[in-house]
Order: C-alpha cells, then structure tokens, then sequence
C-alpha cells in the first residue's frame, strides 16, 4: 500500500508551482508543465519523493534518532508544532535564531535559565520575591517559551531537519548541512533543491498541501517509534490561502505579499444593478472636486485675512489722509470684481463729459470776436489823428 496517493495530493493543491518568472531552473526535472503563467509540479514524481522520504525518515528514528520540524511562517506555525507534538518530537515554529545549532551550548543556557525560572514560579519563590521582579521574571520567561518551546527537551543536535520551504529556511539549512543533518523538505519551484538530501517537490504555501506533507512525515516518525501513523483525510474546504495566485515576494518576516494562485473570496459578490460603474466613479470625482474646491476656499481666505491685516498696520502708521485713502482701499478690495469693472466705466464716463466741457469752454465765440474788432478800429482812428496833429504842427 502506496503512503500516499496522486489524488489525495491533487485535492490539497501540492501541484501547483510559483509564477513562470520566479522559478529555479534545477526543478524543470519536477515541473509536468505551465498554465496560465504558473508552473504545474508533476505529482506522479511528488508520489516518488514522498515514498523514498517516507522510508528515510523512518530508518532514522526506528535507529534512535530525532527529528526537527522546521517552519516559521505564520500560516503553517500550528500545523508544524501540532504535527511535531503528535510524533513526540521537536520544532522550531518561530523565527530561527542563528546559532540554534552550530553554537547549541549558548542555547542550552538559555533553556536552562527557562527551566530555573519555571522551577522558581512552581516552588514559591515568586511568592517571596517583589512584585516588580516577579512581573519582570514572567517577562522573560514568556520570550525565552517563545523560542524555545519546541527544543526545551532536546538533549543533543538531531539526526534529521524537516523543513518548509527551505528557501525561506535558508539560515536552518546552511547550519544543518554544516553539521551533516540529513535534510527533508518540502521544495517549490523557486526553491534550490541542490541543498536539500530528500526532495519532496511541491506547494510549499497552500495550507492543505503544507498539512498533508506534513502529516506524512509525521506518520513515519510515529511509526518508526513503533505506534500507528494516522489516515489523513480533510473535511473542511480548502481555505482561500489553499488556492491563491503565486509569484508574489516575501519579506524578512517571510510572509507573502501577493501571488498568483486562483483564490476565492469570502466578500459578497458585486452587485451590478445596485452600484454602476458610472455612479461609483462619479462620487469618486465629486469627492476629488470638493476636497480641491475646500482647499483653495482656506487659502484664499488665509491670503485675504492676512493682506487686510498687513494693510491696517499700513494705516495706523501713516497720516489721516492716508488713512481715508487706505480705508478707502480696504473696502474697494472688498467689492466684487463686476461692481469694480463698472465703477471704472462710469468714472471713464465721467471724465470724459468733464474734458467735452472744457473743450467747449475754451472755444472763442462770435461775440466776443465782434466786441474787440470796434476796439481796434477805435485805437487806429485815434493812432491817424495823433500824426495828423503833429504833422499839422510842423507844418
């Protein structure tokens, strides 16, 4: 009887790979084909690598060796220490530290002071103690469980590493291979497989498909122990994190931003007699205008408080009549621009009629030329009769 069967991998998505552009070309061996931009795993080599790991891991521990299950990324943290805790062996299902097990005697101190502290909350010394330094000691106790939950138990360095994505792992797996740990792992498609002894190709991101790996490699440990692996059967749906899009990137706390697996989401479906694209956008644009429309309101209003600030300072410092024309200003920068516009056309008016008259005015009239002319034929008469006087007496 196969460990595992072909469509129990096909019911939990293992087959599906990254997106085209973020694979490793050392597992075209692995990869069936592409569709839709995403790489198909071929299962029937999945099948292979689970029954050739299978057996591995479970020489090892019928041998009397320990396993440690290797996964940090939050959405596959339960099922590791769940799966962990079932084989009775140990797990590291927070962030690695580095030295974990190249520099494992610093570790063994740290657990040691994790196993004081609990010896001191359990014998009544937290009794005795302040309560400040008992709220500091529970402090630490709860950081160091959080990292050393899993390996607070193991005696020595393990004989074998299952890991979960092992690129994301890469701190784990170079310090197992250092020390010659046999490694198993779940491999993606953008995963090096060349670093690994025990190939397992498949989706290393679907929960389902991460819980079935899992579980398998489980039983063998249980088995190798002498009990009674499990039957894996899943009962719930697949979950949306099962069938996501691949080909997004991760971060430093290893969780994927994006991908590029079909997914399906628990929103209510979009209504399109109720919401219509037209109305949606025009709210949109409306909002856009108002926001903008609000905006240059309070500028202009900031610019106008201030010049009238600026032009009463004016005033005050200069002499009446400068205040009057301020003044004057002041309310002319008040009035609307049209009632401006027409006041200026009335005064051009005004100024107009005002040079017609005095144009008027400085034109000679009739009269007056015909009032001086007797004048001047005065003043020549009596210019005639003056020499005719002289010359009379000179004669």
């Amino acid at each position: 009887m196969s460990v595992i069967t072909k469509n129990q991998l096909l019911e939990a998505g293992v087959h599906f790979g990254h997106n085209t552009r973020k694979w490793n070309p050392k597992m075209k061996e692995y990869i069936f084909g592409e569709r839709n931009g995403i790489y198909i795993i071929d299962l029937e080599k999945t099948v292979e690598a689970v029954e050739k790991a299978y057996k591995a891991l479970f020489t090892i521990v019928q041998n009397g060796g320990s396993v440690l299950f290797v996964g940090t990324r939050k959405q596959i943290q339960d099922i590791i220490k769940e799966e962990a805790t079932r084989a009775e062996q140990f797990y590291v299902d927070q962030r690695w530290l580095g030295g974990t097990l190249t520099n494992y005697k610093s570790i063994r101190k740290s657990i040691s002071r994790l196993f004081e502290i609990e010896r001191m909350s359990e014998d009544g010394t937290f009794e005795v103690l302040p309560k400040k330094e008992v709220i500091l000691l529970n402090k630490e106790k709860e950081r160091l469980e959080k990292f050393f939950s899993g390996i607070k138990n193991m005696k020595g360095l393990p004989s074998a590493m299952f890991v979960i994505d092992p690129k994301s792992e890469h701190n784990a797996v170079a310090e197992a291979r250092r020390l010659g740990i046999t490694l198993f792992a779940l491999v993606d498609t953008n995963c090096d497989p060349d670093e690994i002894d025990y190939v397992i190709p498949g989706n290393d991101d679907a929960i389902r498909a991460v819980k079935l790996i899992t579980a398998t490699m489980a039983n063998a440990v249980v088995e190798g122990n002498g009990g009674t692996p499990i039957e894996i059967v899943f009962t719930d749906e697949p979950t949306p994190q099962d069938e996501r899009r691949r080909g997004g990137y991760k971060g430093r706390s290893n969780r994927s931003y994006g991908s590029n697996r079909p997914y399906t989401s628990n929103k209510p479906a979009y209504n399109k007699d109720k919401y219509s694209g037209d109305r949606v956008r025009t709210k949109t644009l409306d909002a856009i205008v108002v926001a903008a429309e609000d905006i240059v309101s309070e500028d202009e209003k900031k610019a106008n408080k201030k010049a009238k600030e600026e032009a009463i300072v004016e005033i005050k410092q200069a002499n009446p009549q400068t205040k009057i024309e301020k003044l004057e200003a002041v309310e002319e920068a008040k009035t609307p621009k049209k009632v401006k516009e027409q006041v200026i056309i009335e005064e051009k008016k005004e100024k107009a009629e005002k040079v017609e008259v005095v144009k008027e005015e400085k034109k000679t009239p009739e009269t007056v030329v015909k009032a001086k002319a007797p004048k001047k034929a005065k003043e020549s008469e009596i210019e005639v009769t003056v020499e005719e006087v002289l010359e009379t007496e000179e004669i």
